[in-house]
């Protein structure tokens, strides 16, 4: 009997990426080569300037890569012009920033909201964006702060925004870069908890780069970014 194995996710092979400035061309990541099935949860870590957050851009095509393939939900990255990578992300693949990303001129609820009334809906979800949404910051606790804005809001609280505004379209896979650096250990410890709850909910597949050891240990795999390349870390 032959086993029919799941398509990755996402995958990038022999993956590299150069910038030139005034002290010539510097290499950040060469030859990389990564895969992540769906549902799977994956940490980085590494120095920092090692080129995490330069991977995550890659994989997530904010960015262009210098060489190499990458492939996200099926599709070939470097196949895609930015409008065509936006509407690939819409709905199906959610961020978490260690600075948060809200837009100070909207509440809490208008910033979950914008995903899901600029991305239309991808699933089977029929409630309206309103209701995704209050149901979003209900699920992280901040159902009775859905009408303050980001500046009446502690950090923890508006990561906790920031985690439901990932998670309110249902996407297959979500990118987290360094999602408690900016919270003192306790906050860092209930936004790791709160994380892992609503990605065992949603099974959706987890890229995260990590300081944090307590994060990284909960993810399926953890690895090192070491010169450019990755290797496992025990």
């Amino acid at each position: 009997m032959t086993s029919t194995r799941i398509a990755p996710i996402c995958r990038a092979e022999d993956l590299s990426k150069n910038v030139t400035g005034p002290g010539g061309r510097l290499t950040i990541l060469e030859g990389l080569s990564l895969s992540v099935d769906p549902g799977e949860a994956v940490a980085i870590v590494g120095a920092s300037g090692s080129g995490k957050s330069t991977l995550l851009g890659l994989l997530a095509g904010l960015d262009h890569a210098s060489g190499g393939h990458v492939s996200l939900c099926g599709r070939p990255l470097e196949q895609l012009d930015e409008d065509d990578r936006a509407a690939l992300r819409s709905g199906r693949v959610g961020f978490v920033f260690q600075s948060f990303q809200l837009l100070p001129t909207l509440t809490a609820l208008e910033n979950v909201l914008l995903p899901l009334e600029l991305g239309g809906d991808h699933g089977e979800d029929a409630r309206s964006p309103r209701e995704r949404g209050a149901d979003a910051l209900e699920r992280v606790g901040l159902a009775e702060r859905s009408g303050h804005y980001p500046r009446q809001l502690s950090g923890g609280e508006q990561q906790r925004v920031a985690i439901a505004r990932a998670f309110a379209p249902g996407p297959e896979i979500l990118f987290a870069d360094e999602p408690t650096g900016n919270l003192d250990e306790a906050t860092g410890a209930r936004i790791i908890d709160l994380l892992f709850a609503l990605r065992a909910d949603s099974n959706a597949a987890l890229v995260l780069v990590t300081h944090d050891r307590a994060l990284a240990g909960r993810c399926d795999r953890r690895l090192l970014m070491h010169d450019g390349r990755l290797e496992p870390l025990t």
